[in-house]
């Protein structure tokens, strides 16, 4: 890491502490070198693992943000298992660093293989510090990088004459035999203690700390020393005064592939070494005069006194057999090369940094979508996957995922910019679809409004009615009776406000829609076309989920995340605050799929199509929960806003804060409902006449069709638009070859 900070700087991102003097999530800082500064995370010891982990993405994402946004930003992974709370926080490039099999460890978490096979794919560049280890990763990664343990030459080749002997070990006498690491389940501490007592005037020098083993483990002997931990500085300081270097490991599932740093290292020292037969040192060091390979005390006792006895001529071809084995394996020479492959990376591999715009991969396509949203995500997917079509996806805001987009806010809220999706389908094609991309969480979603000074249940129902109105309503029949008796009879229903009081009657049609109706559409109920209202959601049971679909559920990572997935494919690329006339002029394509406003692909040649939009005020307030569901609608007229969005609830999390959104309806702005009215409508019908002409156009999604769809909706749009696509294609490469179809 000190050889990369002379390029980038470096955050060495350690495991959080519980710290019982923490009252809220901090970050510790100190400099352990130039250009690399060591972070902890400090936590409350009361925190459980899940606030935990919503604590760290939320301090991960702050760090984030105050870093120099023109450089890019790279994770760099040691361990699968800080995906838990880093995996949904957006980085310029994604490094795994395969260091060891971490599942064979004691106290391996469960889930640790599962995570790596995530981490695996999602990583842009895959490096594996060992051969063994690298043919075990290759089948799941085949392009991974096999980079062996590397050793800073210059910083162990110390002299012994002039570093003087540390005084916790000056006076062991000789032969010394030692080791420096971690002391842990992978030690074979029985041989340890075997050759102690085999051979009583040799002191054995142990360096290192403790760890998942009880010190009460370890083998006591008068010549065994067992000293701590000691810095990186000062290994050199106590290794060059011993006489051979010991690397004991047991071998057992934890060291199947371990490719121990101190082979090389302990080489540098000029120290021979015995170790018991590791495959990685047998197979790279295994023939060398300097390196002995046992399974036994007995063995080992044998191999160490045949160096310790070896004759000065002998010694002298240890050392030029060092300098040839390790002559590309200095970490100078692997930092440059691995420092390569992140730059090569940085400039072909786009990735969705999205505030920052990068050139694409290739110069042609074959297909550029426009809108990256549902629609057209799905559409690239489809294309990319199902028709081996290369794609060039761009999106005019900085980020994927369309009005679905969502994120982390300061307080590490998982947060709906948009305003709040609920996924809801009664499709189970849809649903495997997109449970590809996916898992997902259970989530019935229920709607309060405030009425009359009190919230109840939306769409209307029995209980509505009997919280209102202070009525006994007991079965289906006596509800569906009141409706009856207060509904209107206005003969032909031409608008809105004909269809709701036809059968709900005034009094709700006052509560309960006139006044919303106004501040969404800025018009009153009666100069909308009556299919806006054609379906009030009254109800005269006691259900009080807001949809009724076989399946909803909510995207268990978000919805961004999701879409992160859908165009995670080699054949896809993706700029984001780009538009489509500003697109460079040398990146060409065959077909456009068209996913924004039709007009605005027509630039608005037969008029602009009217839309209404909505402006979103977010706000964290200081306390777990601010409403009794997730979203509360304010139906009367005089207040400003809508509804109010507390998001918790959508997503299941818990923390000591909570994040609302509330939503006010605008003339300007983002366009996200079409105008029902007849002018309209006949407007995109000539635009669609044009689009229709479009021989190497598709328009598909809410805009392009100038439709309101749920989201599932536009999903299935996209499927069987591309579904049609691709058969033409398939018909048109049949065709280019001479094949004719029966018919």
């Amino acid at each position: 890491m000190t050889r990369l900070a002379q390029n980038f700087d470096i955050l060495y991102w350690e495991e959080p502490r519980a710290d019982a003097g923490c009252i809220a999530p901090r970050l510790d800082r100190s400099k352990v070198a130039t250009g690399v500064v060591r972070i902890v995370p400090m936590m409350p010891e009361a925190f459980d693992s899940g606030q935990t982990a919503e604590a760290l993405e939320s301090l991960l994402r702050s760090e984030m943000q105050t870093q120099q946004q023109s450089s890019p930003q790279i994770f760099w992974y040691y361990t699968p298992m800080m995906l838990e709370f880093s995996e949904q926080v957006l980085s310029d490039l994604v490094v795994y660093d395969c260091m060891d099999e971490l599942a064979n460890f004691a106290f391996a978490p469960a889930d640790i293989v599962e995570r790596e096979a995530r981490l695996l794919q999602h990583a842009d560049i895959a490096l594996c510090g060992g051969r063994s280890l690298y043919e075990a990763r290759r089948a799941k990664r085949p392009d991974i990088l096999c980079y062996p343990s590397g050793v800073d030459t210059d910083h162990f080749a110390a002299n012994k004459t002039v570093v003087v002997d540390p005084q916790d070990q000056a006076s062991l006498e000789g032969p010394r035999l030692g080791f420096y690491g971690v002391i842990d389940e992978r030690m074979d501490l029985d041989l340890l203690a075997e050759m102690a007592r085999l051979r009583p005037s040799w002191s054995f020098v142990m360096i290192g700390p403790v760890v998942k083993i009880s010190p009460d483990d370890l083998p006591r002997a008068d010549n065994i020393h067992w000293l701590g931990g000691r810095d990186y500085t000062d290994l050199p300081a106590y290794a060059i005064h011993w006489d051979v270097a010991l690397m004991p490991f047991a071998i057992n599932a934890s060291t199947q592939f371990i490719s121990p740093t101190k082979t090389p290292e302990y080489m540098a020292c000029g120290l021979p070494v015995v170790s018991t037969p590791i495959k990685d040192v047998v197979d790279t060091y295994g023939a060398l005069g300097s390196i002995k390979i046992a399974d036994t005390a007995e063995t080992f006792v044998i191999a160490c006194e045949a160096l310790l006895n070896a004759p000065d001529s002998i010694r002298a071809g240890w050392r030029d057999e060092a300098v040839a084995c390790l002559a590309d394996k200095g970490w100078d020479g692997i930092t440059k090369r691995i420092a390569g492959h992140i730059q090569d990376s940085l400039v072909s591999r786009q990735v969705t940094r999205l505030s920052t715009k990068r050139p694409p991969v290739r110069r042609h396509y074959d297909v550029l979508v426009v809108g990256a949203g549902f629609a057209g995500a799905v559409m690239a997917e489809r294309m990319a996957s199902g028709s081996g079509k290369t794609v060039l996806v761009i999106d005019k805001r900085d980020h994927i995922g369309g009005n679905a987009y969502d994120h982390r806010d300061e307080a590490g809220i998982m947060v709906h910019k948009y305003g709040p999706h609920i996924f809801h389908t009664n499709s189970g094609d849809i649903l495997d679809y997109l449970s590809r991309f996916t898992g997902w969480i259970p989530y019935e979603h229920r709607v309060l409004a405030e009425v009359d000074g009190q919230q109840v249940p939306m769409p209307i129902n029995r209980t509505t009615l009997n919280m209102l109105y202070g009525l006994d309503l007991k079965t289906d029949e006596e509800a569906a009776e009141y409706l009856a008796s207060v509904a209107l009879d206005v003969g032909e229903i031409k608008n809105s406000r004909d269809t709701v009081v036809s059968q709900v009657g005034e009094d709700l049609y006052a509560k309960f829609f006139e006044g919303y109706t106004r501040k969404q559409w800025g018009v009153d109920p009666s100069q909308l076309d009556k299919s806006v209202a054609a379906r009030v959601p009254a109800r005269t049971n006691l259900d009080d989920r807001y949809f009724t679909d076989k399946y909803q559920c909510m995207p268990e990572k978000g919805y961004t995340a999701m879409f992160r997935n859908l165009l995670d494919h080699p054949s896809i690329d993706v700029i984001t605050g780009q538009g489509y006339e500003d697109l460079p002029m040398d990146i060409s394509w065959d077909h456009v799929v068209w996913s924004g406003p039709i007009d605005e692909y027509f630039h608005h040649r037969l008029g602009k199509l009217p839309y209404r939009s909505l402006r979103f005020e977010h706000e964290t307030l200081d306390c777990e929960q601010a409403q009794a569901v997730a979203v509360v609608n304010y139906p009367d007229f005089e207040t400003p806003y809508t509804r109010i969005t507390e998001y918790k609830h959508l997503t299941g999390q818990t923390a000591a804060k909570t994040s609302v959104t509330r939503e006010y309806p605008a003339d300007e702005g983002d366009p996200y409902y079409p105008i029902p009215n007849p002018a309209a409508q006949d407007m995109y019908r000539q635009y669609a006449a044009l689009a229709g002409k479009c021989e190497n156009v598709t328009f598909v999604g809410r805009l392009a069709t100038y439709r309101y769809y749920n989201m599932d909706q536009i999903v299935g749009q996209a499927l069987a638009t591309w579904r049609r696509l691709d058969a033409r294609w398939r018909l048109e490469s049949l065709a280019g070859l001479g094949v004719v179809a029966a018919e």
